[in-house]
């Protein structure tokens, strides 16, 4: 797989931002089997899960020889909180190589120890029967719905410099955003999200970059049941992530992620989402575990 390139389609930071992160994910080979990835230059005091899952994704598929075997799922597990400050090297295992399947193994190293482990499977394309569960596209537009500057706007002094930093991937709630649910319940909630920007066309990338986004509001889901909140005094990080690749699709266009709670217990809690194209076609689907501590 060649190395990502950026556009060079300008609109402004925006379009910056989605260029950072397609470097980001651009990871360095240092040795046969062995890349190193980086994180951005923000304040953090761990590795967002998705930067770790996408850069891992993307050592497994450089290592595919077939141009056109792609992933179809992935199993991933969060071992440790990565260091923002220190570049992880992903060690990637040659499983297998069938005559239409390829297995890869990834363990992401840092101060010598294992922070991440994935397992992907890649797949040529071939033609089968085909059978969807479509989603339903009652829903508002994207464009009619606040983007994070808009919703987060009343609390612009508590968010503080991050605030103005431009985002790579736009976010919208169907309904209702974190800050403005309050106490109430619910069992799920529906997102459109999008690179903000344009992307070359590498179906990998694509893929990588929905890895990246399929992580930033799903187990926040498993805590609608109990009307609290990510800001609530609650304590959650990402244990385990699963994903299956359906369909094609294009990370550049607006996607409907259907996410519902499954399960709470023992300070887990248990998420699944589906992934929509803009059509109501179903691309991916997400299952996610993570740790929630309530005080």
């Amino acid at each position: 797989m060649a190395r990502f390139e950026a556009t060079g389609w300008k609109n402004g930071d925006v379009q910056e931002a989605l260029d950072d992160l397609i470097r980001l994910l651009d990871l360095e080979a240092i040795e046969v089997n062995l890349f190193r990835g980086r994180s951005p230059d923000e304040d953090r005091q761990r590795v967002f899960g998705g930067q770790v899952a996408g850069q891992a994704l993307v050592a497994a598929a450089r290592t595919i020889e077939e141009p056109d075997r792609l992933v179809h799922s992935l199993h991933a597990y969060f071992l440790r909180p990565g260091d923002p400050k220190v570049p992880i090297v992903y060690e990637v295992d040659r499983i297998r190589d069938g005559r239409s399947f390829s297995t890869r193994r990834v363990v992401a190293i840092q101060h010598g120890r294992a922070i991440f482990n994935l397992q992907a499977s890649f797949h040529d394309h071939e033609s089968g029967l085909d059978h969807q569960t479509r989603a339903s596209l009652d829903v508002p537009a994207p464009e009619s719905l606040p983007d994070f500057r808009e919703r987060m706007a009343p609390y612009k002094d508590q968010v503080g410099p991050s605030y103005d930093i431009p985002r790579p991937i736009d976010v919208r709630y169907v309904n209702g955003d974190p800050m403005t649910r309050g106490n109430s319940r619910a069992n799920g909630q529906k997102v459109w999200m999008r690179a903000n920007g344009t992307l070359p066309d590498d179906p990998t990338l694509h893929a990588c970059i929905v890895t990246y986004a399929s992580d930033m509001t799903l187990l926040d889901t498993t805590l609608l049941p109990h009307g609290r909140n990510w800001f609530d005094g609650v304590q959650m990080a990402s244990l385990d992530h699963a994903m299956w690749f359906h369909r094609s699709f294009r990370a550049d266009d607006w996607l409907l992620y259907e996410q519902h709670a499954i399960s709470s217990s023992n300070a887990r809690g248990l998420a699944g989402g589906s992934i929509f194209t803009s059509s109501g076609d179903l691309a991916v689907n997400v299952v996610q575990e993570g740790l929630i501590r309530a005080q």
